[in-house]
């Protein structure tokens, strides 16, 4: 499989992450009656890579996130030359995603962009107030652990077939968890598309979003190499 086809399988996949994730947050999250909540917005996330694991998996590995691809890439599973071009892919897929939310949801009037536009943020924008500190140190936790279900659930030993439905449940339960904290990045390039919209404060704190969740994903990476290197 080419590159160019790889990275082309890269940006849909992260445009659907980004449209479907977020896009439950600014359109459905708090709708009159029906409002989806916290809840539902972490199953949103979590379906969204769990159906592009089963759709583009076989074409690009379905990775949607740049730190997952450095991830990979200090665990030995992907190759350095080829992970610029995924997360150039993965950006321009999350700004895009970012982009047609902001014109879908000005389609009744309401301001999406001044509202955050599911923006990801510390202190006076964590949705909890929670500290600069709280937030780097969720966000490279919960990716370090991402990160581990991820190697581990396609590693070799692993039951078949059921990788995408671990690591979907995986993106759900690290919303649960972090939502209230940082809004939820475990992923640049989905912090990356909303923040260039808004700008101001979230292109601000847009470096703890990137920093934080590579580190994460780098540690567990090379933990892995010790975990699974039988196997792989």
């Amino acid at each position: 499989m080419s590159l160019m086809k790889k990275s082309f399988a890269e940006g849909l996949g992260t445009f659907w992450l980004v449209f479907g994730g977020c896009g439950s947050a600014v359109l459905a999250a708090a709708f009159p009656d029906v409002g989806i909540g916290l809840l539902g917005v972490s199953f949103a996330f979590g379906l969204t890579v769990l159906t592009m694991a089963y759709t583009i998996g076989p074409v690009s590995g379905c990775h949607l996130n740049p730190a997952v691809t450095l991830g990979l890439v200090a665990s030995g599973r992907f190759q350095m030359k080829e992970a610029p071009t995924y997360i150039l892919a993965q950006v321009i897929g999350g700004v895009l995603a970012a982009g047609a939310l902001a014109f879908i949801g000005s389609g009744n009037g309401t301001d999406v962009v001044a509202n955050g536009l599911a923006a990801n943020g510390y202190g006076s924008h964590s949705p909890g107030g929670y500290s600069m500190l709280s937030g780097f140190m969720i966000e490279a936790l919960l990716t370090m652990f991402f990160l581990f279900v991820i190697i581990g659930s396609t590693s070799k030993k692993a039951a078949a077939g059921f990788a995408p439905i671990a690591i979907g449940l995986c993106l759900t339960l690290i919303h649960l968890v972090s939502i209230p904290v940082t809004n939820t990045s475990v992923n640049p390039a989905r912090s990356t598309g909303p923040a260039l919209f808004v700008g101001d404060w979230a292109l601000d704190q847009l470096w703890l979003f990137w920093l934080a969740p590579i580190l994460g994903a780098v540690i567990a990476g090379f933990i892995s190499k010790c975990l699974f290197c039988e196997e792989d």
